[in-house]
């Protein structure tokens, strides 16, 4: 597929880019200017960097840049995007990461899918995280959130932590409700799943640079003390009562449904959801 090619049927289908970054000033550029080419309706959210990435974001042409005023976290960087590119009239939104470790020439694999399977959220699965070199950290965040999106939706997805994803952005569900951190990923997902949304996972490139270049909202102790806190307090309950009337899809052939006879027979079918007491503004964006 040409450049000229993806640009025509990405702007055809309402294809955006947002890249949410809190100070990447070492690669934003290279990083925005390879999307570019790719796609150009490119939205960066700047989430109160002060390493001189905003100024850098500003020197760029031919992108929309949304600059917050403070340092909030990858979540509310995303919602910020999410909302931006809806007030533009944007039907989906690919988000990757400004530290480069994603690759903006992989957008037409998540067109491709988008194009198979309209108004799915699609999921780039990093290729070779097992053989990549990666910290404790990283190789132990991801196995934990894989762990509670298979608590909490019965499905199993073999990379629930990466970025780099196609959102439908008009069936996204619960987004004021999204946690402000980098938990905020998992959380669209598990929302998407318990409200039917297919989910589609396709195998894309990563690059991890040297440890010591690494720029992550991740921080080991308190955000894995706060995860635990907040999916382990209540998965059943909001597994049981939270989710619509029908299973979620998963598309992926390394992605099985986990015990789906047990929950199915917990499940009680004419109770009203809790979900939506508990949380009245979780609803479908439009």
């Amino acid at each position: 597929m040409t450049y000229a090619s993806s640009h025509r049927l990405l702007r055809e289908r309402g294809i955006c880019v947002v890249i949410p970054t809190s100070g990447n000033v070492a690669t934003i550029r290279d990083v925005v200017e390879r999307t570019l080419a790719c796609c150009l309706d490119v939205i960066v959210v700047a989430d109160g960097p002060t390493d001189g990435t905003l100024d850098v974001l500003l020197s760029i042409e031919g992108i929309t840049v949304v600059p917050l005023a403070k340092t909030s976290g990858k979540g509310a960087a995303l919602k910020q995007g999410f909302r931006k590119a809806i007030d533009m009239g944007f039907a989906y939104a690919i988000t990757l990461d400004a530290d480069g470790q994603h690759f903006p020439e992989d957008i037409p694999t998540l067109l491709h899918a988008n194009q198979k399977h309209p108004g799915a959220l699609i999921v780039g699965r990093r290729k070779g995280l097992d053989k990549a070199e990666r910290s404790f950290g990283s190789k132990f965040a991801n196995a934990f959130s894989n762990f509670w999106f298979a608590v909490q939706t019965g499905h199993y997805l073999k990379d629930t932590q990466t970025g780099f994803r196609l959102y439908p952005l008009r069936k996204l569900r619960g987004l004021s409700l999204l946690t402000a951190r980098f938990e905020a990923e998992l959380e669209l997902l598990v929302f998407a799943s318990w409200h039917g949304i297919e989910i589609v996972s396709v195998p894309v490139n990563v690059f991890y640079p040297k440890p010591e270049e690494r720029v992550s909202y991740f921080r080991p102790v308190p955000d894995f003390t706060r995860i635990f806190a907040q999916h382990s307090a209540v998965p059943l309950g909001r597994h049981l009562w939270a989710a619509p009337c029908h299973w979620p899809l998963v598309a992926d052939r390394s992605t099985q449904p986990l015990f789906p006879p047990l929950l199915s027979s917990l499940r009680p079918p004419h109770r009203p959801s809790l979900h939506f007491v508990l949380h009245l503004d979780c609803k479908r964006l439009s």
